[in-house]
């Protein structure tokens, strides 16, 4: 029972560990200190994972009750490796960038947003590179064209936005952009949103440029955002 007992004891550290991650960057210390987090939470939780299945399997006819105590043990670590695994999975599936656009040509440009980005590590100035990594990892990402005049598309383009919980910073319908942030759950990033409502035609076409403050990489997490916008741009 002494042995299941360690192994709970060290699945319950993998996942504090693990849930302080986020916070630990919200309260102002460096983020590779929560990455750091990351990484041991996932190395604390194999090590009580692989333990609690040994333990589980060599007390499962001597003591039943330590078997299960085992096994929960193991359940509990296997959060606290998938978790950090699956952000692993993700990062490495998608192009290390942060700045996504659905104009490659002229990505709409932020204003109002820049006073707020002065202390930002990550610059604004999009590379030739950073156009060829987003055209090949998101090729699916292109602009919205709405049959709608422009004036009413960008009055529920900012609806939308209020909607998915961006924090509005300038809406200006004469200029037809929308600049916005938008911060993710369990670490905090405060990412940057500009949408801009164009007349097209008879209709009116929509593109919107997400970017990262900090990190190399955004996991996905603004091409994400961008379809999330312009599904929820198209509902009724």
């Amino acid at each position: 029972m002494r042995v299941a007992a360690v192994v709970c004891g060290a699945s319950l550290l993998g996942l504090a560990l693990l849930a302080l991650a986020g916070p630990s960057y919200r309260i102002g210390l460096p983020l590779g200190f929560g990455f750091g987090m990351l990484r041991y939470a996932a190395y604390v939780g194999l090590a009580a994972l692989v333990l609690g299945l040994g333990t589980a399997a060599w007390q499962w006819k001597r003591s039943r009750a330590a078997a299960i105590v085992a096994v929960v043990g193991s359940l509990v670590a296997l959060v606290a490796v998938f978790i950090p695994w699956s952000l692993q999975r993700r990062a490495q599936g998608v192009p290390p960038i942060h700045d996504i656009s659905t104009d490659l040509e002229n990505p709409p440009a932020f204003a109002a947003i820049l006073p707020l980005r002065a202390d930002a590590p990550n610059p604004l100035n999009r590379t030739p590179d950073v156009t060829l990594q987003q055209r090949e990892g998101y090729p699916d990402l292109a602009p919205l064209t709405l049959p709608e005049p422009s004036g009413q598309v960008f009055a529920r383009a900012r609806e939308t936005a209020e909607r998915l919980g961006w924090q509005i910073v300038k809406a200006d319908a004469s200029a037809g952009l929308i600049e916005a942030t938008d911060t993710t759950r369990w670490f905090g990033f405060v990412d940057d949103v500009v949408v801009r409502v164009t007349p097209w035609g008879t209709g009116t076409r929509v593109d919107l440029r997400s970017v990262s403050r900090v990190g190399r990489s955004d996991i996905g997490t603004n091409a994400e955002r961008i379809r999330d916008f312009l599904v929820a741009l198209q509902e009724p």
